[in-house]
């Protein structure tokens, strides 16, 4: 059975994971509703969690850009109909490319019209290409419409390669690419307090689920938003190696700001990355380090037009 309304009928269908919901992606997207809106149609968008590799192939399943709640607030600005999560399970992906799209595009979302991108496929082993798509389209009475790559820099943007920027802590790269700062969510908690000891006052915030990619390690300028508040900030990322066994941390410190904001939620923004983690002899040695990071923090706002806050 569906879980589309008894009405919906002749959808525009795209599939994919759609990690990091990245330029390229947004280009289908736009390409679906367009296509539904000239057409009185539905705009439908078929993804899966978890990751198809995390199920397929665990040992080579990468670290996800998007998690599935982060997605989902991406995802809700297109202005799609319907955007359907399936289950990806070990027997899902031995569906062959025809068993996918007897049952799930043409009985399940009563597909009038497949969106896909250049690269795609799908079924069990990725057997089902493009081509193999358009014949199964004339049997089923569906359209195949193909969407090319969105380029940056001369190549073809992709999550891999949005992943590889992040993992090296090129965050314009991966904002190149994404088309917004790359972003992570946490709850702040109390740490120790050695960063109020030290004159500089952090909140400290929990770590996000293991799936989740994380930027290189490193001080950050960030842009973090508190609710509707959104504000400039710096932001460790790693060890503490001045300070011998100290655990691995995510420490937010907010610009002019002082209020108590234990147990709230926070998106923080990666804008650039300001330097490497590295250890110094002295508490002492630290703060003068610290002081000059947000100098070099307030200096890249001033030149980056306060990181897109306006005040």
């Amino acid at each position: 059975m569906s879980g589309l309304p008894p009405h919906v009928r002749g959808t525009v269908v795209t599939v994919g994971t759609f990690d990091g919901v990245h330029l390229g992606h947004q280009a289908i997207l736009r390409q679906i509703r367009h296509r539904a809106q000239a057409r009185d149609r539905h705009a439908v968008l078929l993804t899966f969690d978890p990751h198809p590799l995390r199920v397929v192939r665990p040992d080579a399943a990468p670290p996800l850009l998007t998690m599935p709640n982060e997605k989902k607030e991406i995802l809700a600005q297109f202005d799609l109909d319907y955007v359907a999560f399936i289950p990806f399970t070990i027997e899902f992906s031995r569906y062959s490319p025809e068993r996918f799209v007897e049952e799930v595009l043409v009985r399940r979302l009563r597909a009038a019209e497949l969106v896909i991108g250049y690269d795609h496929g799908f079924g069990r082993g990725r057997a089902g290409d493009v081509d193999a798509l358009e014949r199964l389209g004339a049997v089923h009475g569906f359209e195949v419409s193909v969407v090319r790559g969105v380029e940056v820099g001369g190549s073809a943007i992709s999550s891999t390669r949005i992943r590889h920027a992040v993992a090296a802590g090129d965050m314009e790269a991966a904002a190149a690419g994404l088309g917004r700062p790359y972003s992570l969510r946490g709850t702040v908690i109390h740490g120790l307090g050695r960063g109020r000891t030290l004159g500089f006052p952090t909140a400290n915030l929990t770590a996000p689920p293991p799936d989740k990619l994380l930027p290189a390690e490193g001080i950050y300028a960030v842009r973090a938003s508190l609710g509707p508040e959104l504000l400039r900030g710096l932001l460790h990322l790693g060890p503490r190696p001045t300070f011998a066994g100290s655990p691995p941390t995510i420490e937010l410190f907010l610009l002019d700001f002082d209020r108590d904001i234990y147990g709230e939620r926070v998106v923080v923004e990666f804008l650039h990355r300001l330097r490497e983690v590295r250890p110094f002899a002295t508490g002492e040695e630290l703060v003068e380090q610290m002081e000059r990071d947000l100098e070099t923090g307030r200096e890249f706002f001033a030149e980056n037009k306060g990181g897109g806050i306006v005040r």
